[in-house]
């Protein structure tokens, strides 16, 4: 039977919310990083113990062989002769009392094709096996387990002696449980130690990651902190690695806090655009004036105007969050060459310039800026209006001239005033400039006013940053 869907919770007021989705995880880091760094260290500490098992253990087997290799060369094939019935005898006995005790562990035996085997008494009534793998009179080692429950260790070499045609096989054998005793040893002492060391790096990985990571819980607490009020910004102490990441947060946090001030300050000001209107329209409408009709339409125009100018402030405050947003001067500039000359024909147009630059600016908001500059040079204007494109620094400079009679310094700074017209003998609603310099700032431009040195009229100056090409 499926399982039944969780009951949706309720808000304090009884409305249903649906439960929150899981958060969405990749695992541990700290895990993860003490993971990695154990198969790490486990594959070094396996790839050197091995690599060390087989120098000690190669070790103690050379030191083995060359004791047989002694015994055969010193003891037996020196003190060797040929009597007169031909068989091999020795000048001296090895002095190692084993070769004379049964099953000692160590023997020796003299042996050839077609000649019965000259044993060490340790053999007793057992024999070492001729073999014939190889044909040299060199020395060779091979383990052998031609006795049960005794395996050797053997060192043979093929002589002839003097007086003698004969190839004679000289062999020493020892049982090779001292021998492995010695590499089990080795081993054990090996595997204790390199366990103990791969124990204490993993646990000294643990520390480490749980020290080196240490920081990034601080940055969780310090978030956490925030949340709760306690603070406005990251102020603890960090390392150099954590630094980036705790600026790039206060820089989030001061970010959303110019948002949140502004949202305050765009909703205050549109209120109280909007205070004036109604308390006119409220009195007219309680007092039964006779204009009504005439002072509703003409106060509506009013609120249109400041609801128009602060919706393209907030969609351009919205269009900014967009990290990849850019648009291409140039055809945006002949857009708005070309709608602005609908409606002054009588207008002459002229731009100049860098045709390839762009800009960090969405392309509605760009014809917007460049729809309220070249409008107002052509409507106060003399009838020419002249545009520049070109890049300074890190920014797109847009000078738009007109040959009017220009504005004095001093009234130029209140152009920028919501609803601020010096010349009320044509339409318009006084928030063009506002909105152009409202939308620029926002963008991180600027738009000043200067007098244009070529035209004699007034240049708007826009500065909006540069992007690279699309």
């Amino acid at each position: 039977m499926a399982d039944a869907p969780a009951p949706a919770e309720r808000t304090a007021g009884g409305d249903a919310r649906a439960p929150a989705p899981p958060r969405l995880g990749t695992g541990s880091l700290s895990r993860r990083m003490i993971l990695i760094a154990g198969v790490w260290i486990s594959l070094l500490l396996a790839g050197g113990g091995w690599a060390l098992d087989r120098v000690l253990t190669n070790a103690v087997v050379q030191n083995f062989d060359s004791q047989l290799e002694y015994v055969l060369n010193s003891a037996l094939i020196v003190s060797a002769e040929i009597d007169s019935d031909g068989q091999v005898l020795f000048t001296r006995e090895p002095a190692d009392q084993r070769f004379l005790e049964p099953y000692s562990g160590l023997y020796w035996q003299v042996s050839a094709p077609g000649h019965e085997a000259f044993p060490s008494r340790s053999l007793w009534d057992r024999r070492l096996a001729y073999g014939d793998k190889h044909n040299d009179l060199g020395v060779h080692f091979y383990f052998s387990d031609q006795f049960p429950n005794e395996p050797l260790r053997i060192v043979e070499r093929d002589v002839k002696l003097p007086g003698s045609p004969v190839r004679w096989r000289f062999q020493v054998a020892q049982s090779r449980e001292g021998l492995d005793a010695q590499v089990n040893a080795i081993r054990r002492i090996l595997g204790a130690s390199f366990a103990l060391l791969g124990l204490g790096l993993i646990v000294l990985a643990a520390l480490q990651t749980v020290y080196g990571l240490r920081p990034l819980r601080r940055v969780r607490e310090e978030i956490a902190r925030l949340r709760a009020g306690a603070g406005q910004r990251i102020d603890a102490a960090m390392p150099r690695e954590v630094m980036p990441l705790v600026e790039e947060l206060n820089g989030l946090i001061e970010h959303n806090e110019r948002q949140a001030e502004e949202a305050r300050r765009h909703a205050g000001n549109l209120a109280h655009a909007l205070k004036t209107p109604l308390t006119v329209i409220m009195n007219a409408a309680t007092a039964h004036a006779d204009d009504l009709a005439p002072t509703v339409i003409r106060e509506a125009t009013t609120m249109r105007r400041q609801v128009d100018h602060h919706l393209a402030r907030a969609r351009a405050v919205g269009r900014r969050g967009h990290a990849h947003s850019r648009a291409a001067v140039w055809p945006s500039l002949e857009s708005v060459e070309r709608a602005v000359s609908r409606l002054y024909p009588q207008v002459r147009f002229d731009t100049d310039g860098a045709k390839d630059l762009w800009v960090h600016v969405e392309r509605q908001d760009l014809d917007e800026l460049l729809g309220n500059l070249i409008e107002n040079a052509a409507k106060y204007g003399g009838g020419s209006v002249f545009v520049t494109v070109r890049a300074v620094d890190r920014f797109v400079e847009i000078l738009v001239e007109d040959d009017g009679p220009g504005i004095p310094p001093a009234e130029r700074g209140r152009l920028f005033d919501r609803g601020a017209r010096l010349d009320t003998g044509k339409p318009g609603t006084g928030l063009g400039l506002a909105i152009v310099r409202d939308v620029a700032e926002i963008y991180e431009g600027a738009v000043t006013l200067d007098e244009s040195e070529d035209l004699g009229g007034l240049c708007a100056r826009l500065l909006l940053p540069a992007a690279s090409a699309g």
